[in-house]
């Protein structure tokens, strides 16, 4: 998943989309100005960040030419407006915004808007070691790392539907694609682990049913193969 940076001087903006980003998988930066964005852009160098063009002291479009002027165009940028028009979408395309989203901004067009954007990442970021380390621990899965293969390699004890009792990552991948990989064969894990049971894989895993099946769905994970009786 991705952190994304929402700017909106507008707190209910601010508040939904952050409960809608954050209920993706994720992790939603807030700035409600300018000032606020710039601070919060050099501390978690977000994957993408969510610009309102109408704010109080520093627009939209003025702090996008700033990070493009200054080299810190360095993720994919959307712009929201409640009052946009087609001159204000082309003038932000052309100062380095890569999509245009008109308030009141609908479920379907920001998930869709957010996923086509992560896609075009413009300098995704090597995935760390340690963070893969973390998620072995726990899946209950030692890992063994060969820093010059760039591969991380997470062995785990055989469980009795088959499920593979090995498995490498590839390090040298966007960041984002390395976690989804690595998401995906941990909760593969679970699931036959526990016999297809969400509920327990719920628990297990510590996410609530509803955001884990949505998340399953996410990463492509096969549902089918762990299905047992009332398991899912």
């Amino acid at each position: 998943m991705a952190t994304i940076l929402v700017v909106d001087d507008e707190l209910g903006i601010r508040a939904l989309l952050s409960e809608i980003l954050t209920d993706e998988g994720h992790t939603v930066e807030l700035a409600e100005n300018a000032a606020q964005a710039r601070v919060a852009r050099e501390r978690c160098r977000p994957d993408l960040v969510l610009l309102d063009i109408w704010m109080p002291d520093v627009d939209g479009i003025t702090l996008l030419k700033e990070w493009g002027g200054g080299g810190m165009l360095t993720m994919p940028v959307i712009m929201m407006s409640g009052h946009g028009t087609i001159d204000t979408a082309v003038e932000a395309t052309k100062f380095g915004a890569i999509a245009f989203l008109e308030k009141p901004i609908t479920l379907q067009k920001l998930l869709r808007a957010v996923e086509q954007a992560l896609v075009k990442t413009v300098a995704p970021r090597p995935a760390p070691v340690v963070g893969l380390q973390s998620y072995a621990r726990s899946a209950e899965m030692p890992v063994h790392v060969a820093p010059t293969l760039g591969v991380v390699q997470a062995t785990s004890m055989p469980v009795s539907n088959g499920l593979s009792s090995e498995q490498s990552f590839e390090l040298d991948r966007p960041l984002r694609e390395a976690r989804d990989a690595f998401e995906k064969s941990y909760f593969e894990f679970h699931l036959a682990k526990e016999n297809g049971s969400m509920t327990r894989v719920a628990e297990k895993t510590g996410l609530e049913r509803t955001h884990l099946y949505r998340k399953l769905k996410q990463l492509g994970v096969d549902l089918s193969r762990n299905k047992r009786g009332n398991g899912i």
